[in-house]
């Protein structure tokens, strides 16, 4: 059974908070080297470096996470964690463009919408060091983000197709969730991932 985040200001919905997100970054780093991996040869050295990077950033973020872990006197791994972003990764197995549509554009896309809100819970906590892991993540997401809208696009391009249709297309067959406002769209688009793609099926 999954750990019920709650309020913020209880010590076990902390921890609850900080181990999910954990598992979020730990979960990433195989997902950024099993991007490189499984599609490296066909997409090329640039494919491959960019998700090697975003495997490094992803390493980093996890250490800083079971750092915060261990202050607050637990450690990953304690708690139960779900398997959505690997069943996302198997679904998409066999297709780079499909993978590339739901994992960086859908499922770190959202990372980019909800991290402005849990920052401000943990600014309101009072707690420094975690504002500046959260701060550092968001930064580093929209740079993943923007990798995978990149690597996407040349997609697109090769298949002669119009990207947000395409994109729209591969999210409703590969991607079991819902697509829910609001959006960081500033974020969104700082990544290059415009409202043009994810408004129309939104709900």
């Amino acid at each position: 059974q999954m750990p019920k985040r709650g309020k913020f200001g209880s010590e076990r919905a902390r921890i609850a908070l900080w181990h999910s997100l954990a598992h979020i970054e730990f979960v990433a780093i195989d997902l950024a080297l099993d991007m490189a991996g499984r599609f490296g040869e066909a997409m090329g050295a640039e494919f491959v470096s960019d998700f090697l990077d975003v495997a490094a950033d992803e390493a980093m973020h996890f250490a800083l996470l079971a750092r915060k872990l261990e202050q607050l006197g637990s450690r990953y791994g304690a708690l139960p964690a779900h398997a959505g972003l690997w069943e996302a990764a198997h679904a998409t197995r066999h297709d780079v463009t499909a993978r590339l549509a739901v994992v960086p554009m859908v499922l770190e896309a959202r990372g980019l919408d909800v991290t402005p809100a849990m920052l401000e819970r943990v600014q309101t906590a009072g707690d420094t060091g975690g504002v500046k892991i959260l701060a550092r993540i968001l930064d580093d997401e929209i740079r993943h983000v923007g990798f995978g809208t990149k690597h996407f696009l040349r997609c697109a391009e090769m298949a002669q197709a119009r990207p947000e249709s395409l994109w729209q297309t591969l999210v409703k067959q590969h991607f079991g969730g819902a697509i829910k406002p609001p959006f960081n769209d500033s974020a969104r688009l700082a990544a290059g991932l415009s409202r043009e793609f994810y408004t129309v099926i939104a709900h």
